[in-house]
């Protein structure tokens, strides 16, 4: 089926997902009715008949801005050397829980070398960055504890407060006065924020929350996800270019990021790391990442240490393209970093978008709910080292050039930047 065809509705789809599985036993009504609402609502209302992430595939030619690999290592030779020659040195190791390694092995070498580099007492490999954070709150938190989390936070974070069985206390995005308010109400527990937030490129005021923490006697975690390897001195973090490492007690990140591989990543305090390992369930019932994914990430930290001309020259295509899409008329909102969303509304809005920009030859990512408020939908654009000149220019003659056939001036967020530029002029 191609991209461009169209799915059919609800009674068609499920019928014949029941007629093909003839070798399956019969799905009970309670969930054919949740697979059927899917087909019946989600698919034919919400997408029109069609799937949201049915888009359209690259030309050769095209600019596809999709992937997270913001310093552009997925195909470097060192890497991928590192990688060929693990394979052939030591195939797949030994696949097994990581709460059984002993001795002097890869895992915690790496751990040893991302220490140094994270500037903190220990830090623990995760088989994902979602693991990582389930991991991590589960042990953090438990019915007790309230923890106070921003509204967009990674939904791994979520996941791991529900993990936990605690209470969530969302707090409004970016705004340190109502997490002020909701810690007053209810006593300290655990403040979750991310770094930079992977929907539309924001950055956490880091510092300010962090004296709120300490002050109240609160635990701080911080999701370093998009901003590892691509911010601080030489990669580091943000925590660690704003001075805070004595007052972020946990750090979290995906190494599917910037780092280019499978793998999460948590820094902590020394006499956590044996603790972790022996409550998360993530860490106890997964098997170890494999030898080659170890030695590809370890060469991955030599190169990203290196990486000084590769962020300069990713930070310089952030800001120039912000500012110029920004005078397009688009409402970045808040992104301070290499991500841009377009927030086009409703899903069949972000559908018009995202079907108009691959048209011209510009490939983004669609964010929609669960991972955007309702009617909050987006095109996010991720940024990477290796964009030239050329491809920059023609990814802002493109966003100029369809802006009326998208619908761009009609959005609910073009609106409201348009209000408020009017408010301030008034």
């Amino acid at each position: 089926m191609s991209a461009q065809t169209k799915t059919a509705t609800s009674p068609v789809a499920s019928k014949s997902i029941r007629a093909a599985a003839v070798n399956t036993p019969r799905i009970p009504g309670f969930l054919q009715r949740r697979i059927d609402h899917y087909y019946e609502h989600r698919m034919a209302v919400d997408w029109g008949g069609r799937h949201i992430m049915a888009g359209s595939v690259p030309k050769d030619d095209d600019i596809v801005l999709m992937s997270n690999d913001y310093l552009a290592l997925a195909q470097h030779p060192e890497i991928l050397q590192a990688q060929i020659d693990s394979i052939q040195a030591s195939g797949n190791g030994m696949l097994m829980s990581a709460i059984f390694l002993n001795g002097p092995n890869e895992h915690a070498s790496f751990e040893s070398r991302m220490a140094d580099f994270m500037q903190c007492d220990t830090t623990i490999v995760s088989q994902s960055g979602w693991n990582a954070n389930t991991g991590l709150m589960q042990t953090l938190a438990d019915p007790e504890t309230p923890v106070y989390i921003d509204f967009f936070a990674h939904v791994s974070l979520w996941e791991g407060v529900h993990a936990a069985h605690a209470t969530a206390y969302p707090f409004r995005h970016n705004e340190p006065g109502h997490l002020a308010r909701m810690i007053a109400k209810h006593g300290p527990g655990v403040i979750v924020v991310d770094s930079v937030y992977s929907t539309n490129g924001s950055v956490a005021p880091l510092a300010e929350i962090a004296e709120m923490a300490e002050r109240t006697g609160c635990v701080f975690v911080v999701d370093e996800s998009h901003s590892l390897g691509t911010h601080g001195p030489h990669g580091e973090g943000l925590v660690v270019e704003l001075g805070l490492t004595d007052k972020v007690h946990f750090r979290t990140a995906s190494l599917a990021k910037a780092f280019a591989a499978r793998g999460g990543i948590i820094a902590a305090h020394a006499d956590f790391a044996s603790y972790f390992r022996s409550t998360s369930s993530p860490a106890i019932f997964s098997s170890t990442l494999l030898p080659h994914e170890l030695a590809g990430m370890s060469k991955t930290l030599d190169v990203i240490r290196a990486a000084d001309d590769r962020r300069s020259r990713l930070h310089e295509i952030a800001a120039h393209m912000r500012h110029e899409i920004d005078e397009l008329g688009y409402n970045l909102r808040e992104s301070e970093a290499q991500i841009i969303a377009l927030e086009a509304g409703s899903e069949l809005e972000v559908m018009h978008l995202r079907d108009v920009l691959e048209a011209n030859g510009l490939f983004g990512a669609i964010f929609c709910p669960p991972a955007t408020p309702r009617n909050r939908a987006l095109v996010r654009l991720s940024l990477h080292s290796a964009m030239t000149d050329d491809q920059v220019e023609r990814t802002l003659r493109i966003l100029a050039e369809t802006r009326e056939e998208s619908g761009m001036w009609t959005w609910g967020s073009t609106r409201k930047k348009r209000g408020n530029q009017l408010s301030q002029a008034a």
